[in-house]
């Protein structure tokens, strides 16, 4: 079983992701889980986001206390949560930042894997204005899932919800983002 833990902020569609992720692995015949965690409801606010995703039914219902990965969708977390506690050895840190790894490295302390992402350039690129679809991108990407499944989940989920130009957008932002990740992914 994979184990995900998303760090957001109300707002920036860590839940949406995570999702959305959900649905990828279901269409793979996956067993999956996907449920938020937010303190106080409010935009800006901290909050996280869960997934499981299994061969096998899953029988645990709890929030996901040692992920294999952890995903960042906004880097000042880093100091105010501290997300990569409990991130399993072998396990993927996936940060929203600019910063180089050896940066992110230096100042988590995080030994593992550490994938950058500066998806809040991509979306801004791209047009589509939220950081949250390239975070999708790379995460599928790091879980190996195929690009094909990728974007047909996408444009069945966000197809119904926004026009045809924005999907484009969003699937081209999509795209980076997973090609990036796959790259820093397989050059390890």
């Amino acid at each position: 079983m994979k184990e995900i833990r998303w760090h957001g902020r109300g707002g920036q569609g860590a839940k949406t992701a995570s999702q959305i992720l959900a649905q990828i692995n279901l269409r793979e015949g996956k067993f999956v889980q996907s449920f938020p965690e937010f303190g106080p409801e409010r935009s800006g606010a901290p909050m996280r986001a869960y997934n499981r995703i299994s061969d096998a039914e899953i029988r645990v219902h709890s929030a996901v206390y040692s992920p294999d990965i952890t995903v960042v969708v906004d880097e000042t977390l880093l100091e105010a949560e501290r997300p990569w506690e409990g991130l399993q050895d072998g396990g993927t840190l996936v940060v929203n930042t600019s910063c180089a790894a050896e940066e992110i490295r230096e100042r988590t302390g995080y030994a593992g894997r550490i994938v950058t992402l500066d998806a809040e350039r991509i979306a801004r690129e791209k047009g589509t204005g939220f950081a949250n679809i390239p975070m999708l991108g790379a995460v599928a990407a790091v879980l190996g899932t195929p690009w094909q499944l990728v974007e047909e989940e996408v444009r069945e989920t966000m197809g119904k919800r926004i026009s045809a130009e924005m999907l484009a957008k969003n699937i081209a932002a999509l795209r980076t983002a997973y090609d990036a990740a796959k790259e820093a992914t397989d050059d390890r």
